[in-house]
């Protein structure tokens, strides 16, 4: 779940804290270029395409999750899902650093991606392995890792905590560590005995 449902639920509720920081950083960024502050509609606009591009990014991700689940089978894919996420932390914590407010839109573009992708691969990986008796409570984890996201990315927003102009690059990279605990966990567990049986034809390795 660290790497599934809770980086889709963590990216969620991380966008809210830094809107009006990142609205600034879009307007400063525009006058920077151009010579001219934008109008109201310019910052609304991109600040739109910050959080809408997102849904486009998870399209993307669950439309390929059952391609690559198949392909590569659950775990490479679930590692697979931390490639994009490592992807967007690089450059929404850049953005600033580089004086472009397109590498936010690109890094939730790509923050959309990992979800997508983790969020299905996490409800297949997950129930294909789970004993028989306990299949429901695991499917359930997928859900608990969603809400726990959230509850994490309100908390990161906090003002006490990352939630200030000083340092919402570092609230919007916060996914890296997640996806870095992943990597480095992920490997040391079982493939999915459903995709070694059915997909590999690994009887022995199944049972």
């Amino acid at each position: 779940g660290i790497g599934g449902a809770f980086q889709y639920g963590l990216q969620v509720s991380i966008i809210n804290s830094p809107a009006e920081y990142i609205k600034s950083f879009i307007r400063e960024t525009w006058l920077k270029r151009y010579g001219s502050s934008p109008s109201e509609e310019i910052i609304t606009l991109m600040w739109s395409f910050v959080v809408s591009i997102y849904s486009i990014g998870g399209l993307l991700g669950s439309l390929s999750a059952g391609y690559l689940s198949v392909r590569f089978g659950r775990k490479k894919a679930m590692l697979f899902a931390n490639v994009p996420a490592l992807l967007s932390a690089t450059l929404m914590g850049l953005s600033r650093l580089c004086g472009s407010f397109e590498m936010i839109i690109a890094g939730r573009l790509f923050s959309g991606v990992c979800g997508g992708l983790a969020l299905n691969i996490h409800l297949m990986y997950a129930g294909e392995c789970a004993p028989r008796k306990l299949r429901g409570l695991i499917a359930i984890t997928a859900s608990t890792a969603t809400a726990v996201g959230k509850f994490v990315g309100f908390a990161l927003g906090l003002r006490e905590v990352l939630g200030v102009d000083a340092l919402w690059p570092i609230l919007m990279a916060a996914n890296a560590l997640p996806a870095l605990i992943q990597l480095l966990t992920l490997p040391f567990f079982p493939d999915s005995p459903r995709y070694l049986l059915i997909d590999k034809k690994d009887k022995e390795g199944c049972i």
